[in-house]
């Protein structure tokens, strides 16, 4: 991971919750300066930090900001939406079968309980799997085809999503984003 001291191409302000933790860890909680700069102009957000760059209107001059906080407590208690890439991140964008880490895009859903034997698209029956290991596994159930399940199905919390984005982080981070982010940083010289 690198760590920039210049702005990121786009000038992405990181968006931190009323208690000055990211609203997502992965994807990373950013948001493009022109939506930052509408939020602070609607006070729906307080500036934590900025970058060197100032922004002008016939009223106004504006240094971009680089990390803002929301003013409003975002609850994140709520269930997470079932979906493909929330799926793999449950499962450590890793096959459930074989163990090997893959991408969202050679990754697929693999029914535990095929739906050919009446098996639902739920969290509890979803799992990460590599292409090969799929069409092995086929229509049957991972006792039938033999390939035990590292782990079990089942649907994670916003915090247990939270926790696996944490393991992993964006290429390159601001570096005035560093104090509200919690991943082991090695600086680059």
């Amino acid at each position: 991971m690198q760590v920039l001291t210049r702005p990121p191409s786009g000038f992405p302000a990181l968006v931190l919750n009323a208690d000055f933790r990211p609203l997502s860890y992965f994807p990373l909680s950013l948001w493009p300066w022109e939506e930052v700069v509408k939020a602070v102009w609607q006070d729906r957000v307080d500036v934590v930090a900025t970058y060197d760059k100032v922004v002008r209107s016939p009223s106004l001059e504006m240094q971009l900001p680089s990390v803002v906080c929301l003013k409003s407590y975002v609850d994140q208690d709520r269930k997470p939406a079932f979906t493909r890439f929330n799926v793999f991140l449950r499962d450590g964008f890793a096959c459930q079968y074989c163990g090997e880490p893959g991408t969202s895009q050679d990754l697929t859903f693999d029914h535990v309980i095929p739906r050919s034997r009446g098996g639902r698209t739920t969290w509890q029956n979803i799992v990460a799997a590599c292409g090969p290991c799929n069409l092995k596994k086929g229509g049957r159930t991972p006792g039938q085809a033999q390939m035990p399940l590292r782990r079990t199905a089942h649907q994670p919390s916003a915090w247990q999503l939270q926790q696996a984005g944490r393991r992993f982080p964006p290429h390159f981070l601001h570096q005035s984003w560093l104090d509200y982010l919690y991943w082991d940083i090695e600086l680059e010289p």
